[in-house]
This record gives structure tokens, sequence and C-alpha cells, in this order.
């Protein structure tokens, strides 16, 4: 059990840093403005750059997760209902 809670941890938090990201991307490019920068300098922003961007790696293998589940989930109920 202890596994499985860390690891939904670490998707929950990847995904908060993904959005993270986003949103300071968005925060650029509408207002040429840099969140991350502003509130933690040139030096440390790069700290929070690279863990966001690793953050999306993994995000990477979740949307893949969640494909294969769709992409199963779905074949299983085509089959059970051409059976019907």
């Amino acid at each position: 059990m202890g596994q499985c809670s860390g690891k939904r941890t670490i998707n929950c938090v990847a995904i908060i840093l993904v959005i993270i990201g986003a949103l300071n991307w968005g925060l650029v490019g509408f207002f040429n403005w840099n969140f991350v920068t502003s509130v933690f300098g040139y030096g440390l922003g790069r700290v929070v750059y690279a863990i966001v961007g690793l953050a999306g790696l993994w995000s990477l293998s979740l949307i893949s997760k969640c494909m294969h589940k769709c992409c199963c989930n779905r074949d299983k109920s085509d089959k059970s209902d051409k059976g019907q």
C-alpha cells in the first residue's frame, strides 16, 4: 500500500509542477513577465525549471498509462458489445 500511495503522491506533485510551468509560460507569453525568475531569481529559477522539466517527463509516462487504459478498456467494451 505504501508504494502505491507514494507513486500517487509523485504523480500529483508532477501534475502540479507541470501546471505551474504552463501558467508561467502563459504569463511570459501574455504579459512578458516571468513569475519564476521574479520570485526565485535567475540561479534558483534554473533549478525550478529543471524540476518542472523532470515533472514534465514524468507526466509523459502518466499520459501513456492513461492512453493504454483508455484503449484497453475501449477494446474490452467493444468486444462485449459485439457479443451481445
